[in-house]
């Protein structure tokens, strides 16, 4: 009760209790140890780029599957030691672990509360996720299988991206795992320290909870390198490119400047030859330049130009199935189709249902992209559009 407008000391307890429980996913000082000795500051923002990257296009999977608008914020990486991570997980959850087979070779471990993954998994199975199932049966805990692998395949799939290579994971496996009862990461690596990626995941008005990702420090310590050599090789590129930019306009120009001082000899010649010519009375055969090679290039271009701004219908196929008139109409939303093509693989990208080129699916702003990987030269584009 107040008195006099003060509050007790059970008052004082119990408003700082709240939001108590709230708290139990979040980053522990205690747990964390000093980031610095195993990670430098450029190495923390590559991962949490990394991460940045991967998840938003999980996010945004995980939204297409649920039908809910899903946020994951930007992620804070800490390094966590193997004998703190029973005291981080003080509550039932589900681990998810994860095998780079393809690109990369390594793994590691999403951790999600059960409560989150009920949600999830009632939604999977056709609920509203108000009224999700207390206990995660083997259904529920396929269910989530199912979303994670999804948004671990769009995950892999932005990695392809970021490092320019293939990079391919096996199909996730999930196990249930008790506060009690969890003593160790689930990873084959024997590792003492790990690199914790932890973000806030919100799912509609659902989910307004944490996730975490375990990574081992060899493991982390390749993904680094990996982008470090990649941002390397793009900046030897560009720098590559600018310089053949200025040798091609400095040859521009020198070739611009001998073909004037040819046109003004040639010019000169002419009208010597003219002078005398009258001054003789003889006749002689006329000379001229030679511009047939030139008109003709320009013809071309023109005529080349008066192309350019037809439309053309430009379309990306993902892949494609047969399906039976039965099967066609058990579809309904939240069903899976499965394609011809692995996750990861490259798309076909048509101009009015003519293959041009092959690409790679990426996520640019919440919107999906395609990133060309491998063109047909010009002569074989324009022979089918024909």
């Amino acid at each position: 009760m107040m008195s006099d407008g003060m509050l007790s000391q059970d008052e004082i307890d119990a408003l700082l209790k709240v939001g108590q429980d709230d708290d139990e996913f979040e980053n522990k000082e205690t747990n964390n140890i000093d980031t610095s000795n195993y990670l430098t500051s450029i190495e923390v923002d590559a991962l949490g780029e990394i991460g940045n990257i991967s998840f938003g296009s999980s996010a945004t999977t995980l939204s297409t599957l649920l039908n809910q608008k899903v946020e994951i914020t930007t992620p804070e990486v800490t390094v966590i030691k193997q004998e703190d991570v029973t005291d981080e997980f003080t509550f039932d959850h589900l681990s998810v672990k994860v095998e780079y087979v393809d690109g990369f070779i390594g793994q590691n471990v999403f951790v999600i509360k059960s409560e989150d993954a009920s949600i999830i998994s009632d939604i999977m199975l056709g609920g509203d996720g108000t009224n999700p199932s207390e206990e995660l049966t083997d259904i529920h805990v396929s269910a989530v299988q199912e979303a994670m692998n999804q948004m671990m395949g769009a995950a892999a799939t932005s990695m392809s991206t970021i490092f320019n290579k293939k990079i391919d994971i096996s199909p996730p496996t999930v196990k249930k795992q008790q506060a009690s009862n969890n003593k160790s990461i689930d990873l084959n690596e024997s590792n003492d320290v790990f690199v914790k990626v932890s973000f806030q995941l919100k799912v509609g008005t659902l989910i307004d909870s944490n996730i975490m990702q375990l990574i081992p420090i060899p493991f982390a310590n390749q993904l680094v390198e990996e982008l470090m050599k990649q941002s390397q090789q793009e900046s030897k590129e560009e720098q590559a490119a600018a310089v053949e930019q200025v040798e091609r306009e400095k040859a521009s120009e020198q070739t611009s400047q001998t073909q004037k001082q040819e046109t003004v000899q040639q010019s000169s010649q002419k009208f010597l030859g003219k002078n005398a010519a009258q001054s003789s009375n003889n006749v002689h055969q006329a000379t001229f330049s030679q511009f047939e090679q030139v008109e003709l290039s320009s013809n071309e271009q023109r005529n080349l130009d008066l192309l350019l701004d037809i439309p053309l219908k430009v379309s990306v196929e993902l892949g494609r199935t047969k399906r039976t008139i039965k099967d066609v109409l058990d579809l309904s939303p939240g069903a899976i189709i499965e394609l011809d093509k692995l996750a990861g693989e490259p798309v076909d990208i048509f101009v009015n249902d003519k293959l041009i080129a092959k690409g790679e699916v990426v996520v640019i702003d919440e919107n999906f992209g395609v990133r060309l990987t491998d063109i047909l030269s010009q002569s074989e584009r324009l022979k089918k559009l024909k």
